[in-house]
């Protein structure tokens, strides 16, 4: 050990070696590596930061007092214009160049100077804030600052109606609507099973979507949804089985169907029945929410497509089974709300299933179909549209009474949807009317009063859906007649359907624009024009020297066969029999006689049917009985009679 240390003491006196920097190639290898002590380095950084601190103090308590002392100042010249105007002005311009004067040496006043006169109007103005620069007239930066203070406390303003484009569908119900997170792409779905896709920032001022699929076949589409990072669609439609596509149309998953004979559908894979809607999860982007005419709300995982995530099963009063027709997840994730055929609404804890956390029994008239819900922003606020031609809000912590409600509002499908605007004063909802009555509306309500502020005339047919993008400040609107409606401002709107709008139609292609069809052949053309015969004689002798045209076809064989060609009646068994057996054809004038001329023989010398039956043939006992009745002829009538 004593020499190791020593070989270690010894160590950093030698010096570097200078051959191996030499190799190496740079001249501090070989030197001992520099030591840190970390506590004297973590008391030096503490030290640095409390001084910091302990000047940053310093100055905000000398601003404070400097703060104080010019409040004091105005409070003084304030008390003394109270007794006269004029002499205000005097004595405040003395004490301020007194001020000045006394405060010169150590420091200047803070601030512009006062006004050297003032009137009344001056004085009044000068009593609220710092004092004017000289020559201060007034400028528009108030007047536009507080337009926006009121556009700020007035919610109608922010409403972006000023201009719409129009987005043909097709001629039947827009009835479900989705936008993607960013707000670049819109999907709509229809009662015509279709599925269309726009591009805001592809389409041109035709307006014309870039695809459209059927992904249910013969089936609506009930609802469409982009998940929260927008990679995938989640598609319910009028089967038991949702769907989940890319953002292009192409298929991703399939829910599994359940089955119908099992009677406590939790322990089913999957739905069995009709669905009604459903949504993505806010939070977790694998997970989503359907509810079906089988009486349950299910959640799935799109990495899972064999069975269902969790089960739900909503309640009646007498704990009898009623269907869900709406869903939808909170804000946060955490709970879960469907709106039910009974009138009721329910809320169940995402992580427990088995019992309600919040219901309200008496929520819509019983029998009516609860055809949205929707939270709040902030999450504390549930809106429902009702069946029953209703629109309440509902505080869940006081799920018993609804905060607001509105009646009068008619709704004719069961996907007719409300929403919130994205400062959360506002809410939006649709409503329907029967065809060639009136038109249909895009209402919009105070929150917190439950007044109607505002509406749009839509169209004339049913407002179905509405959605308004909180990234966007752009509003979607779904109508019965096909449309699919977006309503923006050139100002307050971002993006979306200003991309679109500004770009001019492509031009047609050329070949479209051709007024008359030209046919061109190339042998009508001179260079390529055959030259025409002038005999037909001399065209015959040239086709007898051609070997291939003056060629004779061989004639049919007759006979056996000759040169490796077989005849038509060759020595083959099967053309044998078709000679002498299936092409003899006798015409028999009398098919009876020529039938019974065998009968003789037959009888004769049965070979084919009558040995076959001669064990088990039973005896002839008729003609006994015939012979018996002969002999006596005195028996009565009936009794001759042999049935």
């Amino acid at each position: 050990m004593e020499q190791v240390g020593a070989e270690n003491d010894a160590e950093p006196v030698a010096g570097p070696d200078p051959e191996l920097a030499a190799t190496m190639g740079f001249s501090g290898f070989g030197k001992k590596a520099r030591t840190f002590d970390f506590n004297a380095m973590f008391e030096q950084t503490r030290r640095t930061a409390v001084e910091r601190s302990r000047k940053i103090l310093e100055e905000r308590e000398k601003k404070a007092a400097e703060k104080e002392k010019e409040l004091e100042s105005r409070c003084e010249g304030t008390d003394s214009s109270a007794t006269s105007l004029r002499p205000v002005v005097k004595t405040s311009s003395k004490d301020s160049s007194g001020s000045e004067s006394d405060d010169s040496s150590d420091e200047e006043p803070i601030g512009p100077p006062l006004p050297p006169q003032g009137s009344v109007e001056d004085s009044d103005d000068e009593l609220i804030g710092p004092p004017l620069p000289p020559g201060y007239k007034g400028s528009d930066e108030e007047d536009e600052e507080d337009n926006i203070l009121e556009e700020d406390e007035d919610p109608v303003k922010k409403i972006p109606d000023s201009h719409e484009i129009t987005l043909h569908h097709g001629t039947k119900t827009v009835s479900a609507l989705g936008l993607d997170p960013s707000g670049a792409r819109l999907i709509t779905g229809g009662y015509d099973y279709d599925v269309r896709f726009w591009d805001f920032a592809g389409m041109d001022a035709s307006l014309q979507a870039f695809r459209s699929l059927q992904p249910c076949e013969c089936h609506q589409i009930k609802s469409l949804q982009y998940s929260s990072t927008g990679d995938v669609i989640l598609v319910v439609a009028g089967n038991s089985q949702a769907k989940v596509l890319d953002r292009d149309g192409f298929p991703v998953m399939e829910c599994v169907k359940g089955d119908q004979y099992i009677v406590d559908m939790a322990n089913t894979k999957g739905h069995t029945a009709m669905l009604n809607s459903g949504c993505w999860h806010p939070k977790i982007k694998e997970e989503f929410l359907t509810c079906s005419n089988d009486g349950t709300v299910r959640t799935w995982d799109v990495t899972n497509d064999k069975k269902h995530k969790g089960v739900f099963k909503p309640r009646s009063a007498q704990g009898k089974r009623v269907i869900p027709t709406s869903c939808t997840y909170s804000r946060d994730g955490k709970l879960i709300a469907a709106g039910c055929q009974d009138g009721s609404i329910q809320i169940w804890d995402r992580n427990m299933n088995v019992h309600t956390k919040f219901h309200c029994r008496q929520a819509h008239a019983p029998g009516s179909d609860t055809s949205c819900l929707t939270f709040s922003y902030d999450g504390t606020v549930l809106a429902s549209r009702g069946g029953d031609d209703t629109l309440k809000t509902w505080d869940i912590r006081k799920f018993k009474t609804p905060l607001n409600s509105v009646v009068g509002l008619p709704s004719f499908f069961p996907m007719t949807d409300c929403c919130f605007s994205p400062d959360d004063k506002l809410l939006v909802t649709g409503t329907s009317v029967k065809k060639g009555v009136g038109n249909g509306k895009l209402l919009f309500f105070e929150r917190e009063t439950f007044k109607k502020v505002y509406e749009i005339d839509v169209t004339d047919a049913s407002v179905v859906r509405c959605l308004w993008h909180p990234k966007l400040n752009q509003i979607m609107v779904g109508t019965g007649n096909g449309l699919a409606k977006v309503y923006y401002d050139p100002f307050k709107s971002q993006r979306g359907a200003k991309l679109c709008v500004v770009k001019t139609k492509r031009k047609e292609r050329q070949a479209e624009t051709l007024t008359q069809d030209y046919i061109i052949t190339p042998h009508a053309l001179p260079m390529f024009r055959e030259p025409r015969q002038r005999s037909t004689r001399k065209q015959l002798e040239k086709d007898r020297l051609d070997p291939m045209k003056s060629h004779k076809p061989e004639p049919p064989v007759a006979g056996p066969g000759r040169g490796g060609r077989v005849g038509t009646h060759g020595g083959t068994l099967s053309s044998y029999i078709v000679k002498n057996i299936a092409l003899d054809k006798t015409d028999d004038s009398n098919p009876r006689e020529a039938i019974l001329r065998h009968a003789k023989e037959a009888e004769e010398s049965p070979y084919w049917v009558a040995p076959a039956y001669s064990k088990t043939q039973p005896k002839a006992v008729f003609a006994e009985v015939e012979s018996d009745e002969d002999e006596t002829d005195d028996k009565p009538e009936w009794k001759k009679r042999k049935i």
